[in-house]
C-alpha cells in the first residue's frame, strides 16, 4: 500500500517539476521577444506589453493545471480503491 502512495507522491513531484520547466522556458522566451520589440520599437511599447501580458497568462495557466492534476494525484486519487482492493487491502 504504502509502494502505491509513494509513487503518487513521485509522480506528482516529477509532474510538477516538468511542468515548471517548461512554462519557466516560455515565459523567459515570451519576455525576452517583448524586449527586444520594444527596444526595437519603443512606439509600440503599449501593444507589445498586453500581448505579452496575455500570453504569459495564457502560458501561466499551464503550470496551474499540472499543479491541480498534481493534487488529484495525491488527494483524490481515482484509482485508490482499485489498487487497494488489486492489493488485497480493504
Amino acid at each position: 500500500m504504502e509502494f502505491f502512495f509513494g509513487w503518487c507522491v513521485i509522480a506528482a513531484g516529477i509532474g510538477m517539476g516538468i511542468g515548471s520547466i517548461g512554462t519557466g522556458i516560455g515565459q523567459g522566451l515570451a519576455i525576452q521577444k517583448a524586449v527586444e520589440g520594444v527596444a526595437r520599437n519603443p512606439g509600440a511599447s503599449g501593444k507589445i506589453l498586453t500581448t505579452m501580458m496575455i500570453g504569459l497568462a495564457m502560458i501561466e495557466s499551464l503550470a496551474i493545471y499540472v499543479f491541480v492534476v498534481a493534487m488529484i494525484i495525491l488527494y483524490a486519487n481515482p484509482f485508490k480503491e482499485d489498487v487497494l482492493r488489486l492489493l488485497g487491502v480493504s
